[in-house]
């Protein structure tokens, strides 16, 4: 058997994102597909533990899952599939994903647990608004997962990759960058129902960006292929001195006896 190559992503089984996927991963070795019976976007790392997981075949080497993308693919790795991938690809999502959103994102999510159970891992998202340049999106993830293939991937590195929403003979090419920081204006929409009562929307109006230097969302605005390494570990490193500082004040402290109390003791001790 040559190569096996998993294919997740948080759209559902249904997605035209993840049959485009399929069909670029497919010149490269066998395909299998575990994605979830529906959509579900903005799930983060949730695993399901509330209820029983079933896996439906669909097809040839393609199952749907009612759970999250985490769940396929621990699924996928564990029992599903005869052996491990060489590589989990999750995408093709509908949807940029950048700068703070890899915190929420199902698609990032499924590429970092292929990564915590040790298989190199990539998550891929195509710009759009409506419509979506799939096939455009699904070319870019093959080559970079021809790259990873021969290269390999760092120890707990993920790669997080978005393709600018441009036909591909106008793309100019690909940057590795770093994640942005995206910021929404009037985050929450609180709005009121027939009866009166009052609900919300997370949702934003308005956003703006910080972190312009090799960002993620600067260089898909001039064009470019956004490819961003993330690492499991996310200790900040560079503080852990400072913080030390706050260790001798969580020492046990040694509490004063009572002058009865230390009577007490040399007395107890003295009849021993």
């Amino acid at each position: 058997m040559g190569l096996r190559i998993l294919v997740t992503n948080d759209d559902g089984i249904l997605s035209p994102g993840l049959a485009a996927l399929t069909r670029a991963l497919s010149a490269l070795g066998e395909v299998w597909v575990v994605a979830p019976d529906r959509e579900r976007t903005a799930v983060a790392h949730a695993v399901t533990l509330h209820k029983p997981l079933r896996v439906h075949r669909v097809a040839h080497r393609m199952f749907s899952v009612n759970g999250t993308p985490v769940d396929c693919v621990n699924l996928a790795l564990l029992k599903v599939m005869p052996k491990p991938p060489a590589i989990v690809v999750s995408g093709v999502n509908k949807g940029v994903n950048l700068g703070d959103d890899v915190m929420y994102s199902g698609t990032v999510s499924a590429a970092m647990e292929g990564t915590i159970l040790g298989v190199p891992s990539v998550a891929v998202s195509q710009e759009g608004r409506d419509a979506f340049r799939f096939a455009v999106g699904a070319a870019y993830a093959a080559r970079v997962v021809r790259l990873v293939l021969d290269q390999g991937l760092p120890e707990e590195t993920l790669l997080n990759v978005n393709v600018p929403n441009r036909p591909r003979a106008l793309i100019k090419g690909a940057r590795i960058t770093c994640l942005s920081r995206r910021r929404f204006h009037n985050p929450i929409i609180e709005k009121q129902d027939p009866h009166g009562r009052t609900y919300y929307w997370i949702a934003g109006t308005r956003m703006s960006w910080s972190r312009s230097k090799d960002a993620d969302h600067e260089a898909l605005e001039e064009g470019y292929v956004s490819i961003t390494p993330i690492h499991l570990d996310v200790t900040h490193y560079g503080v852990l001195d400072r913080f030390r500082s706050w260790e001798p004040m969580f020492r046990p402290r040694r509490r004063r006896l009572s002058a009865a109390s230390r009577a007490a003791g040399r007395q107890k001790d003295g009849n021993q």
